[in-house]
């Protein structure tokens, strides 16, 4: 009888530091994932905070393009609204198509696209831009990580036990895959 209670005991809590190792792991994948999104809502806040500056520059020389910088202005309030990472991505994709038709009016005014201020504009963004696009990456990648482990055997089956939920990619919809049309 002594044999069998140890026996039990011997697996119980073999049983239950395999439960705590696991949940461990994936509270330090979920961690890296928030983690992750830190670098890009730095990035999407400092475009955010470029946009009424080049909206501005542009504005200048291109005063009856309302609409454009209607758009992007709608589009930039909504990114700023954005609440979940799905929210984000989208909202976020059509402050980037906005942003390119808004970059296509200025095409159209070399006078603009010459001048000092509008070129350290757009180089910012574009930079801005890069920095965002290796933060999506890297977020994507740790989120591909976590969301794997949660759904391996037998990770599920702790995950599931206690609580653990997936976690969305930042994905941009197809409306920022699109290129602007340039119209003269």
């Amino acid at each position: 009888m002594t044999w069998i209670w140890i026996s039990s005991t011997a697996v119980a809590v073999v049983l239950a530091l395999l439960v705590v190792a696991t949940f461990n792991r994936l509270v330090r994948l979920r961690n890296r994932a928030e983690n992750a999104w830190a670098p890009i809502d730095v990035q999407l806040k400092r475009r955010s905070d470029l946009v009424p500056n080049l909206v501005e520059a542009v504005k200048g020389y291109a005063s009856h393009e309302r609409e454009t910088f209607e758009a992007v202005t709608n589009a930039r309030a909504a990114a700023q609204g954005a609440r979940t990472v799905e929210e984000r991505g989208q909202a976020e994709g059509a402050l980037t198509a906005a942003l390119g038709r808004l970059f296509a009016v200025a095409e159209q005014y070399p006078q603009l696209r010459a001048t000092e201020n509008f070129q350290q504009l757009q180089q910012q963004l574009t930079e801005t831009e890069d920095k965002i696009a290796v933060s999506r990456q890297v977020y994507n990648d740790t989120v591909l990580t976590y969301d794997t482990a949660l759904e391996t055997f037998p990770t599920n089956l702790v995950a599931g036990m206690l609580g653990f939920e997936p976690r969305a990619y930042f994905e941009t919809d197809d409306a920022a895959r699109e290129a602007p049309q340039v119209k003269f």
